[in-house]
């Protein structure tokens, strides 16, 4: 019994040397996408040399959204992920980046840096609970970006301002690619909504608090 092992197990060894026990080479390949501004964004504005300095953190995402799989529903409550298709990256981890770029092209801030960091700000932008999934819910598909915010003065230690962003954008398509790009531009939209929110909060508006 002992030899017989030995003799399958050397036999497997060796149909695996020979690529017979790889995965087929038809098999579906997985599609792995990305989340972007585009490149139809408007240019950069000048920094403001006198601004302040915003701290940005990475946001932390729902249960159930800490995947680079993609989700989607079919009815409330249930999420559902595409087999062959996946993010490059988490899409709160990927939200980030984009965070620190939309927010310095704005030219509101003398500089906009990530946490944790060696520099210290004049702000801090905090984000949790965000969500981002594809709706098969209604014709079309949509897809919904949510997030929550709220900006801290650092030297006070207050909360400047609170409010919750969502951004809801049609796919051009029932498919995980139709998502992506549905995806992209309610990213960019919520981006611009967020920007203008800051802008509002270190000016002491009211609009900060709503």
């Amino acid at each position: 019994m002992k030899y017989r092992m030995v003799r399958v197990a050397c036999v497997l060894l060796a149909l695996t040397a020979a690529g017979c026990l790889s995965p087929r080479a038809d098999s579906v390949p997985v599609h792995t996408y990305r989340l972007t501004l585009g490149p139809d964004r408007p240019e950069d504005r000048p920094v403001d040399i006198n601004g302040p300095i915003l701290q940005v953190g990475t946001p932390l995402a729902e249960q159930g959204y800490e995947t680079t799989r993609m989700v989607y529903l079919k009815r409330p409550y249930e999420l559902e992920h595409y087999a062959v298709n996946q993010w490059a990256d988490t899409p709160a981890r990927m939200f980030a980046s984009l965070m620190l770029r939309a927010l310095g092209r704005t030219g509101s801030w003398r500089a906009v840096v990530p946490l944790p960091g060696s520099i210290r700000g004049d702000f801090r932008l905090e984000s949790y609970g965000f969500t981002l999934q594809q709706e098969f819910m209604q014709d079309p598909s949509r897809v919904r970006v949510t997030v929550h915010a709220q900006l801290v003065d650092v030297k006070e230690s207050r909360v400047v301002g609170t409010r919750s962003f969502e951004m809801v954008e049609n796919a051009p398509s029932e498919d995980a690619y139709g998502g992506v790009l549905a995806a992209n531009r309610a990213i960019a939209a919520l981006l611009d909504d967020m920007a203008s929110w800051l802008r509002e909060c270190v000016r002491h508006s009211p609009e900060c608090s709503r």
